[in-house]
């Protein structure tokens, strides 16, 4: 059953021009506390094992947890991210949340798909770093702008606690090569950073969240977040949507066999089924844009 839009539209032409520009708009105060307390609650739920893990969601722990490097002071503190948790009836709420929903359709268009999900927690006592990145690096979709992120702080975001960056403006540029970076040591799975990014580095700002703030931003924006440096957490809640007229430019690959699922729209509740890589004859490969794992040559 399809999600009907609210009477205002949460980004009026200001906000949009905002996003068009720098590529993010910061929407404060978006979702309510009651809300944000109960996924969190759900998150410890899932983690303490009161509650079953919902069929394709994985809980993932850290990288230095998992090599022995830090012993966690609980489950929790174990835990990076939970990711693809669209089965969950809890948190599958945040992605299908009307708010989240009226702001997206703003950006591309009425009729919207999920195509990730993940809840990240970024425990204390470890690295956690993501460097700067480009989200449509992981996904098949094109074009980039019929694609968006939501983000949502479930608690304070600051730059002590890790924050997100931004390089603004960055979304009009390519998708860049990516690498796991030399100068970080403990990298979590699939935390790749751009390559070659020249003084973007210097040029990022940090986005510093209140409870409820919702940052939405475009696959190509270079964005990463920082050190956890704090004894608490710094927990977020996100989802990536696109529009349903994009096309699949991948080559055709197990690990991309997610199911695409329609959340606004007339055909809100159905799957996605558009033209894959082996019918369209595409032939983008995104390990060739991943240095290390790419496969010519």
């Amino acid at each position: 059953m399809s999600n009907p839009p609210s009477d205002a539209p949460p980004l009026g032409p200001e906000e949009l021009g905002f996003y068009w520009e720098n590529g993010y708009v910061v929407l404060p105060g978006l979702i309510p506390q009651d809300d944000l307390d109960r996924w969190l609650a759900h998150l410890d739920d899932i983690v303490q094992e009161r509650v079953p893990r919902a069929e394709g969601m994985l809980v993932m722990k850290d990288v230095m947890v998992a090599k022995g490097k830090v012993v966690p002071g609980s489950r929790l503190e174990a835990v990076a991210k939970i990711q693809d948790y669209e089965n969950d009836p809890v948190l599958d709420t945040y992605t299908t949340h009307p708010k989240i929903l009226d702001a997206i359709e703003c950006i591309v268009g009425r009729d919207v798909q999920t195509i990730h999900t993940m809840l990240i927690n970024k425990p204390p006592n470890v690295d956690g770093r993501h460097p700067l990145h480009q989200d449509l690096l992981y996904f098949p979709f094109r074009p980039a702008d019929r694609i968006v992120a939501s983000w949502t702080a479930l608690e304070r975001v600051t730059k002590e606690n890790g924050c997100l960056v931004v390089v603004p403006g960055s979304h009009r540029g390519e998708l860049l090569a990516h690498e796991n970076p030399p100068h970080i040591e403990d990298l979590n799975m699939g935390y790749f950073g751009a390559a070659d990014i020249g003084d973007q580095l210097e040029q990022r700002v940090h986005l510093e969240m209140e409870p409820g703030d919702t940052v939405f931003f475009h696959p190509v924006l270079l964005h990463g977040s920082g050190r956890n440096r704090t004894d608490g957490f710094r927990r977020a809640i996100s989802a990536h949507y696109t529009s349903l007229d994009v096309e699949w430019v991948w080559k055709q690959e197990d690990f991309a066999a997610r199911n695409y699922r329609i959340v606004r729209g007339p055909r809100s509740g159905e799957r996605w089924a558009g033209a894959r890589t082996k019918d369209t004859g595409a032939k983008l490969d995104p390990l060739d844009l991943i240095k290390g794992f790419g496969r010519k040559g």
